[in-house]
């Protein structure tokens, strides 16, 4: 692995945190990084939170002065919505905010042009319900991500596609998909990194279908869903590593 890379992309959820726990060494590996002058983007597939509450939350773990880093799959949501189009938004702030920024008018239920669905905790049958029958009535159905399952402290929790999939078994409609490992959030991270890099993730899925998307490397680590023992895996990673910390010290001696 060539440290003369562009840009280094990382994946948040089992690179930096597990939940409220942070992956030891993750902000010496970031702090090295800056150091040497290269490049970072902070690549989520949560749109939970906005690019500030994602600063404000890596700030938290010991990594400061992270806004204008911050690439989420509602960004790249909001990428697919043209301006003035009705969205019903099932999802949190990172969401509702990233698409009224767009220009997007945000409804709870009716007709709507767009139903985008990001991950929230507070996901019902209501929800499921507007979001079924807006798709019926002819809406585009927007995923900001599938991911299955995230890492947590206490363990896996399930992911956005668990809600999406409830979604298109109810509509029969499968969704297009914003976040890694697919074009639109790929789009974002080639605008701010440039065209090589590497893109560090705790998945091949998404992580490493994502890092054959935007054309950079993929950099495997142990610290979230993928344990060594899961090798091999597809895509090959150019590099492993336990976590962040260990494929850093590997780039930077």
């Amino acid at each position: 692995m060539g440290c003369e890379l562009t840009g280094w992309a990382l994946d948040l959820d089992g690179v930096i945190w597990r939940g409220t726990d942070t992956v030891p060494g993750s902000p010496e590996a970031v702090a090295a990084l800056r150091a040497a002058g290269i490049p970072i983007a902070f690549v989520t597939n949560s749109a939970m939170r906005t690019p500030a509450q994602v600063a404000a939350k890596l700030a938290h773990h010991g990594i400061p002065d992270a806004e204008s880093e911050v690439v989420t799959a509602a960004m790249a949501a909001a990428t697919m919505v043209s301006p003035r189009e009705r969205v019903l938004a099932v999802g949190s702030e990172g969401l509702q905010v990233a698409l009224a920024e767009a220009g997007a008018e945000l409804v709870d239920g009716g007709p709507a042009d767009v139903v985008v669905v990001g991950i929230t905790m507070s996901f019902d049958y209501d929800d499921m319900t507007r979001a079924m029958r807006a798709i019926a009535g002819g809406a585009r159905f927007i995923a900001t991500n599938t991911d299955t399952t995230y890492p947590s402290q206490d363990g896996l929790l399930p992911g956005n596609g668990a809600l999406v999939g409830s979604i298109a078994i109810a509509t029969g409609v499968e969704p297009m998909v914003a976040g890694k490992p697919h074009d639109p959030i790929a789009a974002l991270v080639r605008a701010k990194l440039g065209d090589v890099g590497i893109m560090v993730g705790d998945r091949a899925d998404t992580d490493g279908r994502f890092a054959a998307s935007v054309g950079y490397d993929f950099g495997l680590v142990f610290s979230g869903v993928t344990a060594r023992e899961d090798l091999p895996v597809d895509p090959t990673p150019i590099a492993v590593g336990a976590d962040l910390q260990a494929l850093v010290a590997d780039c930077l001696g």
